[in-house]
């Protein structure tokens, strides 16, 4: 994953993070995305309705950059699949 410095990070724009209100998680390549989904549980302090419309903000940068989502929902993350 491209590390991103304090400066670099001020200037993506709020739309380009999957929480941009808390400005978490930024969507701005494929790596990016892929982090996003690790951590998508650690973000702290934003409702259901917030997560719904980040996980929206994930699946279209995913199908941006061509990342494969497993998951249907955030609600998804992190359970087995058996």
């Amino acid at each position: 994953m491209s590390k991103l410095n304090e400066s670099d990070r001020d200037k993506i724009p709020s739309r380009e993070y999957a929480f941009p209100k808390e400005r978490k998680e930024p969507l701005e390549d494929a790596s990016h995305v892929r982090n996003a989904l690790a951590r998508f549980d650690q973000v702290k302090g934003v409702s259901d309705a917030e997560r719904d419309e980040a996980w929206k903000r994930i699946q279209a940068a995913a199908k941006k950059f061509g990342v494969k989502l497993e998951e249907r929902s955030w609600r998804e993350l992190g359970k087995s699949k058996d």
